[in-house]
């Protein structure tokens, strides 16, 4: 069923490695082909041929920085397969106090994390509603959920994603279009581990597990949050906290980030 609503093809931005890597093997498991878009090359075709061997599905790869648009959509307009869910996972982090980040990185996260899902979905979704199914599956954080220090960017062009999805989900549903908002917390991916002065955050998931619970909750509802204590905790935060408590809570998360 999961084929025959959100295939032939799924499109996975950031789809080489880690959370992204994960999807495109969630993906291929339940059978359908790929279009894989990432910026490392290397990486990238190591994911592709893997999966091409294991899964026996097809597998286009392309290597390819999300933040130039104009380009991107270029080369999805010159697919000749047809794209039935999206998964954005793509996201630029700029790190560190709001002074100290150059202009140049907030407007690669504006061009990664905001422009490139918002007119994605708007490049795929016309098909998708003439054909009367699909799917669009974009990434948010629950960092997404209050502001949070060090990474204040960040999180807001993470709540965006998940405010675009609550109401493409409300819009797209009735057309045969199931959207969903992912809002997980921390992910043990390579990029996480790397990080200096940091601890794995209670609650921690690994990529198979988020991509897991992601995909198993679509159609399901307009937002999804990975992992028993993460949903305990969103839970607390929302309900039983105030904001300017949650932003100090989460200082204690983020404050140590570089």
């Amino acid at each position: 069923m999961f084929k025959e609503k959100y295939g032939p093809y799924a499109l996975v931005a950031g789809g080489s490695y880690g959370l992204g890597g994960a999807f495109s093997e969630a993906l291929a498991k339940r059978g359908l082909n790929l279009v894989i878009f990432a910026r490392g090359k290397e990486k990238l075709d190591i994911t592709a041929a893997r999966l091409r061997e294991q899964y026996s599905v097809d597998v286009i790869s392309f290597a390819q920085d999300l933040a130039d648009y104009e380009k991107t959509r270029q080369l999805i307009s010159g697919l000749k397969v047809e794209i039935g869910l999206l998964v954005y996972n793509a996201a630029f982090a700029p790190i560190g106090t709001f002074e100290e980040i150059d202009e140049d990185h907030f407007a690669m996260a504006t061009a990664v994390n905001v422009k490139a899902p918002l007119l994605l979905s708007r490049l795929l979704s016309p098909a998708m509603v003439k054909r009367g199914r699909g799917g669009i599956v974009l990434m948010s954080s629950m960092g997404g959920f209050q502001g949070c220090p060090r990474i204040s960017s960040y999180v807001a062009t993470k709540a965006f994603n998940y405010v675009l999805a609550e109401g493409l989900w409300k819009e797209l549903k009735p057309r045969g279009i199931d959207v969903i908002g992912s809002c997980p917390g921390a992910i043990a991916t390579p990029n996480y581990k790397e990080m200096e002065k940091i601890k794995p955050a209670p609650g921690t998931l690994t990529p198979e597990i988020v991509a897991e619970q992601t995909l198993k909750a679509l159609g399901k509802g307009p937002v999804v949050v990975p992992g028993g204590l993460n949903k305990f905790v969103r839970f607390i935060f929302t309900r039983l906290m105030t904001r300017r408590a949650v932003i100090n809570a989460m200082t204690k998360s983020t404050g140590g980030l570089s």
